[in-house]
């Protein structure tokens, strides 16, 4: 290793493959858990800041640490190198998995390592050795003409990685080459079109009229890389989702009817910890008039029980999840369920809930009633039928194609106060009907 490539690591900061220590202290927990996982490095004499202290680098200590991994159960070689006072240890991805150290059983999970009992392990990896799916080179794939430029320039961007290195050298640093070939979590971070190469990681969003799925008010699929389904299944939520106005002495403010952060949380966890090996299963944002439902194939990870459900995290993309967390888009490990309850909470709306199979995960957000105005603090409840109108206006813009009883429903606002905001409306010019009758036609904001 060169010490510019040694520079680009610390720059890069730590993640899955790499861990940062200014001591060795417990330094054989993080080689079993590297080794438990996909390999990686550790770099001796550099703080969690990526601060560079260096340490006393003596033939004494590299044996020792040698030692450390030969005494493994079962036993494993590793190797060392050093730029200047900076010792780094090289962890090959273990062939004889689990590897334990004094009993105990490590696991590398985003920038952590945790501590699992050996069943929970071989529950995880479903048998020794196996590789994980996100971990696997894939042979279709061709990185010259399938990766997009955009996607993996925009992943640079967000990780604030350097671009001082090349692409290839990007890659290997992220340890997402193999085989001279891109791993599966490389190819849902950096397609050009996912659907080419794994039909099931598309994201489908669905509009319904209602509280059914009988019928379907709108459809999208989104098919390009794994970050741009996720911003753009969040912002359908965010188009199809009403707003409510908060009412103070200065300028009102709109909000989200659910929170956007709540709603954050519920995409990546579907999209990093969904069971990819699952064919055919597609992960499904789905809007009904009372409730938000995000599902994603595969229920709880191998190896984590009910009862540590929203305490412990454990997951089947370990890799994924660490370049997820890289742009920022996981938060702390483990946390997501409880960020989620929190900001329904801090809104006074109901917890989500949690509905889990053996083959599926499910998160459901309960729509609020839309009210006509919230009070902010210094704020009166001023408005009237013109906050309300204006709200259905909104509701219209986003929902065209319904009547009077469909709003009804979906605003849980009495028949009479509709009709009077419809009225208004339509007196101001601002919304019209389309049909012959009153059951056969609609409402359509006018342009």
């Amino acid at each position: 290793m060169k010490k510019k490539e040694l520079m680009f690591l610390i720059q890069e900061g730590e993640g899955f493959n790499l861990e940062f220590k200014e001591s060795d202290k417990d330094l054989s927990r993080e080689i079993c858990a590297f080794a438990n996982a996909n390999g990686g490095k550790i770099l001796l004499g550099v703080s969690d800041s990526g601060r560079i202290k260096g340490v006393t680098i003596t033939n004494r200590l590299k044996s020792q640490i040698v030692d450390l991994a030969r005494n493994f159960d079962p036993r494993l070689e590793i190797t060392l190198s050093r730029i200047d006072n900076v010792l780094i240890v090289n962890v090959p991805e273990g062939t004889k998995k689990p590897y334990s150290v004094n009993g105990k059983f490590y696991l590398r999970y985003g920038p952590n390592s945790q501590q699992l009992g050996r069943e929970e392990i071989r529950e995880f990896f479903y048998k020794e050795g196996l590789i994980l799916w996100d971990e696997t080179a894939n042979k279709e794939f061709n990185i010259k003409t399938d990766l997009s430029a955009e996607a993996f320039n925009q992943f640079i961007k967000l990780a604030n990685i350097s671009p001082g290195l090349s692409q290839k050298e990007i890659l290997q640093n992220l340890f997402l080459l193999k085989e001279r070939r891109l791993k599966n979590a490389g190819v849902l971070m950096f397609a050009k079109d996912i659907a080419q190469f794994f039909i099931k990681a598309i994201v489908t969003c669905v509009l319904y009229e209602g509280t059914d799925k009988v019928n379907i008010i709108d459809k999208k699929d989104f098919t390009g890389d794994l970050y741009s389904n996720y911003r753009e299944a969040l912002n359908y939520l965010k188009a199809k989702l009403n707003t409510r106005i908060i009412i103070t002495a200065g300028p009102h403010e709109k909000k989200l009817e659910l929170p956007e952060d709540a709603l954050r949380e519920a995409l990546v966890n579907a999209l990093g910890h969904r069971d990819y090996n699952v064919r055919g299963a597609k992960i499904l944002v789905e809007i009904f008039f009372d409730r938000v439902e995000i599902i994603n194939p595969g229920g709880l990870t191998k190896g984590l029980r009910r009862k540590d459900f929203g305490k412990k995290s454990l997951s089947r993309n370990p890799l994924l999840f660490g370049l997820l967390q890289r742009i920022n888009l996981v938060e702390n490990v483990g946390s997501g369920i409880k960020r989620m309850r929190d900001l329904m909470l801090a809104e006074k709306l109901e917890e989500p809930k949690f509905e889990i199979s053996e083959d599926w995960f499910t998160v459901i957000f309960k729509r609020p009633p839309l009210l006509q105005t919230d009070t902010g603090a210094t704020g009166g409840a001023t408005g009237g039928a013109t906050g309300g109108a204006t709200e259905l206006l909104n509701y219209i813009e986003k929902n065209p194609g319904l009547r009077v009883v469909h709003f009804v429903k979906a605003l849980k606002v009495p028949k009479r106060t509709i009709e009077r905001w419809v009225k208004q409306l339509k007196d101001e010019g601002r919304i019209r009907y389309l049909g012959s009758s009153k059951k056969g036609g609609y409402w359509e904001v006018k342009k």
